[in-house]
Formats: structure tokens, C-alpha cells, sequence
């Protein structure tokens, strides 16, 4: 899929100011695991659809997208998650919204690409069932979440999946992000969504925990040493309230993540949802060290998380 005209930095910065920007039915055919405990995964979604697209500046991403992830899943053992809710950046609500039909179109909420990036299919269905069952785990923990049947799965969604799971057999529930931005709100829906994971229910968070300015982005700022020096600084902060094992000090490291040095370099103030799937992981998680790996991109490290 490529296209000499085509410049990758320069349709990335498009696709932000797009107006969504802001903000076949197959089921597998193993049975559902209930002995279990599904991962929880925060992983680096990558720019726009590029890493469908083989653009090079995504590539360390889409290696990992493709083969770290789907091993963390165990993608094609009966030990695979019989459902995902995947957490996106790209879909912001004022309370936490679902997606509940039993197929979902897809949004292509980007522009300025080739055409080849609005005919993608990723045709894995929905659960109204499994989205039952997320209303009702945030519903006891007194959200008052909502049952979304109509918008489309963003590209926070579907493009990762397409390099993780290409065969579109598992079903997938989209799960928005809140415009409160709250920490200990976000923290309060992962532990919330914590039990279906002893229903072999996975839940992945798809932003940019490392980085998600992309006015600096587009400066060139990545070039500049010092500017380096700093992410890495900042993604130490990030590890370390990551990969703390007690749920309590760990939510207390994440509740005053805006006072980490480098917080609002790497996510302006209104611009924190590329990193708010990370807190709902890191609730979600429960007891436990995470793991983590790293994807070389714009000179940095972006950095994916995990937990068993």
C-alpha cells in the first residue's frame, strides 16, 4: 500500500485535525476458558492507519502489534480470550459508553490518506451479551454507563486489531474514555472491569502512554537530544506507577500523574486521552507486576504494558 506522494508526517497531521480526531459474523471455535485470568494489555496504537499501511515509521509497532500481542492473548489455543473490550482514545464521552450491537461498522475517523485506508474491513463481531456484561460491572460500581449500538469501531480499534488479529474471529467490545479526564474515575472503571477477566474476558487499552503531543511532534522537537532525554524521563515516571504491584499505591501513583515531571510536554492539558487507557489498565489489573516492551518511534520509545 504505497504511494510515492504520500507523506507520512505530513497526513498524520491531517488526520489530527480531522473533526472525529478529537476526539460475515465469525465466532472461534474454541470454547470459553473459565479457569483463565485473561491479560490486561495497554498498548501503543501507532499514528493514524499507517501501521496497516507499512509506512516505515511505524514498523517497530506493527512487529510487536503482530506478534508480542497476539502470544500475551494466545491467539489460536483454547486459552484465547472468548471476548476483548478494548479501552480506545479515540472515542470520548461524558460517561462510559459501550458498544453493544452485534456487528459494528467501521469509523475511519482520519483523513487525508490514500483511498485503500476508508475500504479496510475488520470484520470481528460484537457481544450484546459480553456488552451486557461490562453495563453491568460498571452499572455496580455506579457509572451509569450506556449501550452505544450504532457508532462504528474508531481506528484505536480496528487498526490495531487488523495486525493482531487478523482473522477477525473474536468478539470485540468498544469501550469509550471520559471528557473528566479524572484518573481515580479511570483507575475506579478498571478495577470495575477487573472480574471478567475470570471469564476469560480481555481487556486491552489502546492510546500513547509515552507521547501523544503531536503539536511538538510535528516541531521536530523528537530530533532535539534534550527534548529526548526528557520522554525518557517522563516514561521512567510512567514505569514506575505502571509496574508497582500493590492496587492502592499504584492507583495513588496514577492520581497524580499531571505532577510527573514532562506530563504536559508529552500530553497537553485537554489532550490526555491517548493516555487514560492506560490508567483503566493499570485498574484493571489488580495484584501483580506489569511487563512491558518498547516500540522505537520519531527517535523515542513508545512504551506497551501488560499484566497476567
Amino acid at each position: 500500500m504505497s504511494n510515492a506522494s504520500f507523506n507520512p508526517l505530513r497526513n498524520l497531521q491531517q488526520f489530527v485535525s480531522s473533526p472525529f480526531s478529537s476526539h460475515n459474523n465469525k465466532t472461534t471455535s474454541f470454547p470459553p476458558n473459565m479457569t483463565r485470568l485473561a491479560p490486561v494489555i495497554s498498548i501503543s496504537h501507532g499514528g493514524g492507519p499507517m501501521p496497516v499501511m507499512g509506512d516505515p515509521s511505524q514498523a517497530a509497532i506493527a512487529h510487536s502489534l503482530r506478534t508480542k500481542v497476539p502470544e500475551i492473548l494466545k491467539l489460536g489455543t483454547p486459552e484465547q480470550p472468548r471476548a476483548i473490550v478494548l479501552v480506545t482514545a479515540h472515542w470520548t464521552t461524558d460517561v462510559p459508553t459501550i458498544s453493544s450491537a452485534e456487528k459494528h461498522e467501521l469509523l475511519y475517523d482520519y483523513y487525508g490518506f490514500p483511498p485503500e485506508c476508508y475500504k479496510f474491513k475488520y470484520d470481528a463481531p460484537g457481544s450484546p451479551e459480553v456488552a451486557g456484561l461490562v453495563k453491568t460491572a460498571l452499572d455496580g460500581a455506579g457509572f451509569g454507563a450506556r449501550q452505544d449500538l450504532f457508532r462504528g469501531w474508531d481506528h484505536g480499534v480496528f487498526i490495531p486489531l487488523m495486525l493482531i488479529h487478523p482473522s477477525a474471529s473474536i468478539p470485540i467490545i468498544q469501550l469509550s474514555v471520559l471528557r473528566s479526564a479524572s484518573p481515580s474515575t479511570h483507575f475506579a472503571i478498571g478495577q470495575a472491569l477487573a472480574p471478567l477477566r475470570e471469564q476469560n474476558i480481555a481487556i486491552i487499552g489502546s492510546g500513547f502512554a509515552s507521547f501523544h503531543n503531536l503539536r511538538l511532534m510535528f516541531s521536530g522537537i523528537s530530533e532535539n537530544p534534550s527534548f529526548r532525554a526528557r520522554n525518557k524521563a517522563w516514561s521512567k515516571q510512567v514505569a514506575d506507577a505502571t509496574t508497582t504491584k500493590g492496587v492502592e499505591e499504584r492507583k495513588a501513583k496514577f492520581e497524580g500523574w499531571r505532577k510527573w515531571e514532562g506530563s504536559f510536554d508529552m500530553h497537553p492539558k485537554g489532550g490526555e486521552e491517548h493516555f487514560l487507557p492506560l490508567i483503566v489498565c493499570a485498574g484493571a489489573a489488580g495484584e501483580g507486576k506489569a511487563k512491558s516492551w518498547a516500540d522505537e518511534m520519531v527517535n523515542m520509545d513508545m512504551w506497551s504494558f501488560w499484566w497476567e
